[in-house]
Order: C-alpha cells, then structure tokens, then sequence
C-alpha cells in the first residue's frame, strides 16, 4: 500500500467561484489544462495505473487569503472542505483522508473551521502556507492555530508560497526565469521552518507535528549552516549559539529541525536519500506533490515511487515511509 500525504485537487464547484474574485488570474487557465487536477475521474484512472496507490486530499494553490477578504474567505473554505470531504466518502478506497483548507486572513473563522472540518467532515489536518499575504506564519496572531491543531493532535501541512512578483534582487520588480518557483519555494520553506522554530513553538508545543513540503526544502541538505549560525562564529562556541540563546530557546536549532516531517514530493534519487538521512524514516512521508507534472501527475508518482524504492534500507522501513507513518501520524 502507498498513501500520498501531500497532492492536490480543486473541485469544480469550488473552482467555479474563483473568477468572481479573481478575474483573470493566471490560475483561472492554468489549472484547468490538468484534467486530473479537476476531475474526479481522470484522478481515479491515474490513481488505477499504480496499483494500490491512495491520496490524502489537500486543495490546489492560491491560498484563500490571496483570493478572497476576510469576510468572503470563510466561504470558500467550507465549499473547498465539503467537496473534498464528499471525495473521501464516495471513494474511501483511494481517498481515505483529506486535509482542511483554512481562511487565514480570519483566525477566528480558522478555528472554526478546523474543529467543524475535523469533528463533522473528519478531516486529518490542515494546509497552510509560508506565509500569509506577506505575514509571517509565526507571527502570534496565527499561533492559535498551531495550538488547536496540537488539541487535535493532527498535523499541519506547510506549503511554499511565492510568486514572481518577489524579486530576485532589490533593483527588480519581478523574479526572472523562474527562480520564485525553482529555489523560491524551498527558500519559503526553509525561512517559515526555521522562523517558526525560533518562535520557540515546538518549546510551547512539544506535541506539534509539521509536515514540510518538499522535504523540508533547503533543510536537509544544509545541516551544517543550522549547526553553525552566524553570531557562533564569533561569540559563542561548537555547542552553544547565541541566536538560540537570544530566542530563549531551550534546545539546539538541529533539535528542533529534527522535528519536523520530511515528505518526499522531491521526485529524484539523490535528494530523497539525504532528505531521509537528515529527517530518518520515522519523519520521512510518502508525497508526490500529483498532478502538477506535464504528464497530469503520472511523471512525479512515477518517479517519487523509484526514489523511495531506491533508498537502501530494509523493506520494512519503506513500508513506513509508503504508508505506515502516514497511518500513525493521521490515526487512519
């Protein structure tokens, strides 16, 4: 069995309200040319070329927060979780979970919407993204969201979001040759993981488990750099950094970047083997990041399923990578 933590879907019936407040946005041509991004049985006949393959459903990008304001948001986000939760239960075979969508730029909608989605639609976590319109995700207006997803003791799910408006340099407007996309996004990841570390929420929250896309972006392959920050050069010693001092935090930064859950929507051989000998097969999720490949998610199963099969390690081990984790960490 293989149980794809992190893929995404855009019902129609949620898809259909997106040109009301965003008119002409490039999503609004994009994503329809992915027929399995859409439709619910072109998804299940991809899903029929892999055997025993399922999917835990996430809503396809742009966040909420970049689509509607606070007041409209909410909407969307009970439309996205109702449909997606109506997938699971008319097709629980490939799809036995799915996780909420949140209105972000309403915190109290937020929580709202987390308890109903869990309680009533039996949701196994949330999606959010780096950032939200701008604000960092650590920021302490949104770390009640963290808290009621520990109360659950479900995961949140950890998104990049960047677009080509950041720029690469401060004399440009625009990113070029899609540098936001190729190393923008794992910078995201790696700037929300390591602000939100330095938060000290995993201090307040021991319990909390985050899933980093990508796994974990920049994370794994710069283990040395979190060992050593900038300030220890000068001022503190091998084992002691005074960035994590300052933070007050209780543990070395590595400590708690062990934490964090690695999924492998990397879809390569030698990024998955160090992604999984910096996070271990214990924080390590299969993940395909499907359909979003030119061959409607067929090339990234394909190829996440070969460099999971390639890691040397003892078949046991892959089972927990391919479903086993997935299934203690969401309690399926």
């Amino acid at each position: 069995m293989m149980i794809d933590v992190f893929n995404h879907f855009s019902p129609k019936v949620y898809f259909d309200r997106l040109p009301a407040y965003i008119p002409g946005h490039p999503v609004l041509t994009a994503l329809p040319r992915l027929k399995t991004l859409m439709d619910v049985d072109a998804r299940l006949r991809l899903l029929d070329e892999f055997g025993d393959l399922q999917q835990v459903l996430s809503l396809a990008q742009p966040p909420l927060e970049l689509i509607a304001p606070p007041d409209k948001s909410p909407e969307l986000a009970r439309i996205s979780n109702d449909a997606l939760a109506e997938m699971c239960r008319n097709h629980p075979d490939r799809f036995p979970a799915f996780i909420a969508t949140l209105p972000m730029n309403n915190v109290e909608a937020s929580l709202a919407e987390i308890d109903r989605s869990v309680k009533d639609l039996g949701a196994r976590g949330i999606q959010v993204f780096t950032n939200v319109a701008g604000k960092p995700l650590s920021a302490p207006e949104f770390r009640p969201i963290f808290e009621r997803m520990a109360a659950h003791d479900l995961p949140v799910w950890v998104h990049p979001m960047r677009t080509q408006q950041f720029a690469d340099y401060a004399s440009e407007k625009e990113s070029q040759d899609e540098i936001w996309f190729m190393f923008g996004w794992p910078y995201e990841t790696t700037a929300c993981m390591t602000r939100l570390i330095f938060s000290g929420i995993f201090d307040a929250l021991p319990n909390l488990k985050i899933i980093s896309h990508h796994m974990g972006g920049m994370i794994p392959y710069f283990e040395g750099k979190i060992k050593l920050t900038y300030s220890q050069i000068f001022f503190g010693t091998l084992d002691k950094s005074p960035a994590a001092e300052r933070a007050g935090l209780k543990k070395q930064p590595l400590d708690y970047f062990k934490m964090l859950y690695g999924d492998t929507a990397l879809g390569e051989v030698g990024p998955t083997r160090c992604g999984h000998a910096f996070f271990g097969t214990d924080h390590c999720l299969f993940a395909t990041d499907a359909p979003f490949d030119s061959e409607q998610g067929r090339a990234l199963t394909r190829n996440t399923i070969a460099a999971v099969n390639a890691l040397e390690i003892p078949k046991a081990e892959k089972d927990a990578i391919f479903a086993g984790n997935a299934k203690k960490l969401l309690r399926l």
